[in-house]
């Protein structure tokens, strides 16, 4: 080989290792911190002035501040599906027609399906190291305990540590229950009728009007006995069954103890950063907060101006500032593609057994978690990227959490699946500046299975109009949520149909106070006809899938329960003081 080809040769290895180098350094690394029921009045630079949210702050101000972002759904199981696949809930059986719109129990077969495609999974064919660490809330198996067929390492990720369902009152001792109505039609009302029966079946037998065989009442008591035997098992096993953490497959801690919680799994976080620094690397940080039963370790508790609430709060911003820090510490800050949201609005409704407000703030904006007036749904959207997402930017046009599923997958080199329709759209062209216009013309806001309204943004138009179909009614009249049943429902008695449809210019009144009429708006019945079209369309490209939150997919099933100590259901193991750094 003579020295001009050696040196060519040369040369050409040369280029080919710049540009191997140029390419990984064009993909970012991915953080994505989603909030639990944060309001999008809760954050400081959303406008709040007594809650502390100096990272959440920080980031807006080093990035983009969204100002219409929306999630795909006001509850968390569907909202969380559509954030991952890009999806309307509804195209993956994610959106229930029951009023249970969510997973409340471990050992339910329903689940995001193994046929979605979340960006995790696509992101690992690309060289990612994938990681969830928090709330999953999305199912964990099918036919039996161990095939853990919606589990987060079954959709992409390489590691998970965190609670598989959700957090709720029921998980402190202490806390109440979100179960009163249940207990109120299963338990109470049937004891009542029983004890009514028998007083009755006493009295006649006593006057002698009826001969009442002994046999009779034992049964009545005997039936008491065994409702409220089911109702002391339920109270005493739900917490270690249902409030539990993992790490990947295993149990990790049974039932889960909320000590410097967020501290633990904030640390676990910021391991797997240190890990995986060499690698690109997707880290999604799910809090558990600030959704009810409240915790917050004893650094936070009683330092807030907003109380359980705002301590709860405080603790998750300090989670967020510590992992940003930890991106600094290892020079990654620059190449790292950081986003926090909500999963939904704020839980208005949320109120302690000692009457103390547990929810947040939706700001000026009306409803809150569960239903699609914009407290529901609008929601803290911050986006930073140095040198590539303006500093201080803030964006006033729809966007929804189905638009981080293609974004991320763009920025990765990883093609869109072309089997199936994704509704979100790239965020690029909106936060470098190249495009003034949301690609959202419509978008669809279902109540679980319901579609319940239609928001568009005409191309040539600044106004967005919304449009309801049906509305949820507040109870009582005049409230701001729907007190008497703890969460909005979406059909029957508890919702109110329009016909017309009811419609708003959110452009002139975010606050949702004014509906529109002919005489208010010359062009009233076009805007709605446009719409109702676009809704038609829509509803001709969605498929029959199998309901995932069906009751018989939302119901406890014994043989699909987890417990870390076989011999019983006490269900106890603490494995959470192991060292993490043995994890992936």
């Amino acid at each position: 080989m003579t020295a001009r080809v050696k040196m060519r040769t040369l040369l050409l290895v040369i280029l080919f290792l710049c540009g191997a180098r140029s390419h990984a350094k064009s993909r970012p690394n991915f953080v994505l911190f989603m909030a639990d029921d944060l309001g999008i009045g809760d954050p400081g630079c959303y406008g709040n002035k007594t809650l502390r949210t100096p990272s959440i702050d920080r980031l807006a101000n080093e990035g983009v501040k969204l100002t219409q972002h929306l999630a795909a759904s006001p509850l968390c199981t569907p909202s969380r599906a559509a954030f991952l696949t890009g999806r309307y809930p509804i195209r993956s059986g994610m959106a229930s027609q029951s009023q249970v719109g969510v997973f409340l129990f471990s050992a339910s077969s329903g689940g995001l399906p193994p046929s979605e495609i979340t960006f995790a999974k696509l992101l690992k064919t690309q060289g990612y190291s994938t990681a969830l660490i928090g709330k999953w809330h999305l199912g964990t198996s099918c036919q039996n305990r161990t095939d853990f067929c919606h589990h987060p390492l079954s959709h992409g990720f390489d590691y998970f540590h965190g609670l598989p369902v959700t957090n709720l009152r029921d998980c402190k001792p202490g806390d109440g229950t979100v179960f009163t109505a249940a207990f109120q039609l299963l338990v109470f009302s049937p004891l009542q009728v029983i004890g009514v029966t028998l007083l009755t079946l006493a009295v006649l037998k006593c006057l002698g009007l009826l001969r009442v065989p002994p046999v009779a009442f034992f049964c009545l008591l005997f039936l008491a006995a065994l409702i409220l035997v089911l109702l002391l098992a339920f109270l005493h096993y739900f917490r270690p069954l249902n409030c539990f953490l993992m790490r990947d497959h295993e149990i990790s801690q049974q039932p889960m103890s909320y000590d410097n919680l967020t501290q633990r799994l904030t640390a676990d976080a910021a391991q797997f950063l240190q890990r995986n620094a060499e690698t690109p690397f997707l880290l999604v940080l799910s809090y558990l907060q600030v959704h009810t039963a409240l915790f917050s370790s004893e650094d936070f508790a009683g330092k807030s101006k907003h109380g359980a609430y705002g301590d709860a709060a405080e603790e998750m911003d300090w989670s967020v500032g510590q992992i940003l820090d930890v991106l600094d510490e290892l020079k990654l800050a620059n190449n790292t593609f950081v986003y926090f949201s909500s999963d939904q609005g704020a839980h208005v409704e949320e109120m302690s057994i000692r009457g103390e407000v547990h929810g947040g703030s939706n700001g000026i904006y009306k409803g809150g978690k569960a239903n699609n007036w914009e407290g529901g749904i609008r929601v803290p959207g911050v986006l930073r990227w140095p040198g590539v997402i303006q500093a201080g930017l803030e964006i006033d046009e729809p966007t929804s959490n189905m638009d981080i599923f293609p974004t991320v997958l763009k920025l990765a080199g990883s093609p869109l699946p072309e089997d199936r329709i994704i509704d979100g759209h790239d965020l690029m062209p909106l936060l470098r500046g190249d495009s003034q216009r949301s690609d959202h013309e419509f978008l669809f806001h279902y109540c679980n299975f319901y579609l319940n309204a239609v928001r568009w943004h005409p191309r040539n138009s600044t106004s967005i109009w919304k449009a309801f179909f049906f509305t949820p009614n507040f109870s009582p009249e005049g409230a701001n949520g729907c007190f008497s049943t703890h969460v909005c429902f979406c059909h029957g008695r508890h919702v109110t149909y329009h016909d017309p449809p009811l419609l708003f210019d959110l452009s002139k009144d975010p606050r949702e106070r004014n509906p529109l009429t002919p005489t208010s708006e010359p062009q009233f019945r076009e805007i709605l006809e446009a719409m109702q079209q676009a809704a038609d369309r829509h509803t001709e490209t969605l498929r029959d899938v199998p309901n995932q939150l069906s009751l018989g997919n939302i119901i406890w099933k014994p043989w699909l329960q987890m417990c870390c100590s076989s011999p019983s259901l006490s269900c106890q193991c603490d494995r959470e003081k192991q060292d993490v750094t043995g994890s992936r």
